[in-house]
């Protein structure tokens, strides 16, 4: 079928010497922004990711007890919260926007990795989605992850809000410059029949080959532009099946540079790494190419999507 021949412009090729030849842009995700190098989920962390050379900038997404979108990975705030107990432990979704700002998400990480450890760390905070669009606006691209949702929480509604007081809802459509994934199929669909021009990434641990992988993805394209699997079970038949249904591949969570070179030479079209500085050099001259060719690859999966 012709949508197959344009399937193939969103992968990578192997050029006789071995080394992965890209076709189309891989983007480099900061997997909770920089976060090998700074505290998780914070503006440094961000900062710090852009500045290394990502692509696009991840937030896990948790709601406050008054209804507030906040940058966390963790559905509690113990692991990485410091301050009084009563505000800064226990489940976000218990604690108001107030409380959760006096809390310190600086000070675990100097604890926990010494040797990274630095003054400026202590004393950050947890932003909210709403900060993190405000201070970057269309100079970063997002890939915001939808954590465990509700329907009293109404978190798609209130993620689909924020894109448009920021006015990145038309970007997103148009160029996946807010890229949205989340484990919840459920969520995801909700956010497809609200939107349908929305990118949206449906993750995954992984398929094993055969029907079943093949019947996954046929559901997961009906609502998805993509997934996002385990690196551990990305192999050649879920790239191969996914590139077959026009969805980008974007595994998660890779810092060591010979499995960024596996993934990059099976076809990934995108990888999340802790540190993107990292991802970068296995790119190497690449990198540069990658850029150049974004509207072109950028067009020849619109054509994709649109023949499936």
């Amino acid at each position: 079928m012709a949508w197959r021949a344009h399937a193939t412009a969103l992968g990578i090729l192997l050029a006789s010497s071995g080394e992965p030849v890209l076709s189309a842009p891989v983007v480099n995700i900061a997997h909770r922004g920089a976060s090998a190098y700074a505290p998780e989920h914070t503006l440094l962390a961000y900062d710090l990711a852009l500045a290394q050379g990502a692509d696009y900038i991840e937030q896990d997404v948790q709601i406050t007890r008054d209804g507030v979108l906040v940058c966390l990975h963790d559905a509690t705030l113990d692991r990485t919260a410091r301050g009084d107990p009563a505000h800064c432990s226990g489940p976000v979704r218990d604690r108001t926007l107030a409380e959760i700002r006096s809390c310190d998400v600086g000070r675990w990480f100097n604890e926990a990795y010494p040797e990274r450890a630095r003054p400026e760390y202590e004393g950050l905070r947890i932003p909210t989605l709403a900060s993190v669009f405000a201070r970057y606006g269309s100079r970063a691209n997002y890939y915001v992850e939808i954590k465990t949702s509700r329907p009293e929480d109404r978190m798609e509604e209130r993620l689909l809000a924020l894109l448009r007081r920021y006015r990145l809802r038309g970007a997103a459509a148009r160029r996946w410059q807010v890229v949205i994934q989340s484990f919840d199929a459920t969520s995801l669909r909700t956010l497809h029949g609200r939107d349908p021009a929305l990118p949206l990434v449906q993750l995954v641990l992984g398929f094993a080959p055969g029907p079943a992988l093949e019947d996954a993805l046929d559901g997961i394209a009906a609502y998805a532009v993509g997934i996002g699997p385990s690196a551990a079970f990305t192999t050649p038949a879920l790239l191969d099946a996914a590139r077959a249904r026009c969805l980008a591949v974007h595994p998660y969570t890779v810092d060591a540079p010979d499995e960024m070179a596996r993934l990059l030479a099976l076809g990934a079209q995108g990888l999340f790494t802790n540190a993107p500085d990292r991802l970068e050099t296995v790119l190497g001259r690449a990198a540069l190419a990658r850029r150049q060719a974004g509207r072109r690859a950028s067009r020849a999966r619109l054509r994709c999507l649109r023949s499936r």
